[in-house]
């Protein structure tokens, strides 16, 4: 009869919640594989029979967190109502941290393009998709939205749905605090403003 092997302790999701823990305590120098063991009790050995190196486990944790945060920024982008669509993108960005603080620190380290070149060869094709469906879905909220074509349409509206709620969000998250709750309305009146101009 085969032996079968013991469950793991410690699944994938509690070794990378670990590690998202450690990074927003003290930053991405936190994250090794003796302090994510140590956090968890559990032998290093296990979690590198997970993860072969320190690299890959930062990467798989990156990418789980922007992965979780573009799930709900995709649901708000394409919702029916495209001004609907453009507050509830918004409103997701400034209140999304709140939920996962320690995931929305982890991504303010580093920017896909940063990436490409230095993150394990293994997550690369992962890492070159990451945005695209998001892409797709802002575009396609630039046709509804304007419903002609507007030179200018894509760029403004990233400026509204990205770099502005992003903006509103930065420096508290930095800072290890949550967006005051005016953050949301005036982050969505600024969208607003560029978008109708």
């Amino acid at each position: 009869m085969p032996r079968v092997g013991r469950p793991a302790k410690f699944g994938n999701d509690q070794i990378l919640d670990a590690a998202a823990e450690l990074a927003a305590e003290g930053g991405q120098a936190a994250v090794t594989v003796s302090a994510i063991a140590a956090r968890l009790g559990a032998p290093s050995g296990s979690i590198y029979h997970r993860y072969a190196s320190r690299d890959l486990l930062v990467a798989h944790l990156w990418i789980r967190a922007v992965r979780r945060f573009q799930e709900g920024y995709l649901e708000a982008v394409r919702r029916a109502d495209p001004r609907a669509a453009v507050e509830a993108a918004v409103a997701h960005v400034i209140r999304w941290p709140a939920g996962r603080p320690a995931e929305a620190r982890l991504l303010l380290l580093h920017r896909r393009e940063d990436l490409l070149d230095s993150w394990p060869a293994e997550l690369a094709d992962d890492l070159r998709g990451l945005n695209e469906e998001v892409r797709e879905a802002l575009a396609d909220l630039v046709r509804r939205y304007f419903g002609a074509d507007v030179p200018d349409g894509p760029e403004r509206m990233v400026f509204a749905l990205v770099d502005i709620p992003y903006a509103a969000v930065r420096r508290h998250l930095l800072a290890g605090r949550r967006p005051p709750g005016s953050a949301e309305r005036m982050a969505i009146l600024a969208a607003r403003a560029v978008l109708e101009a």
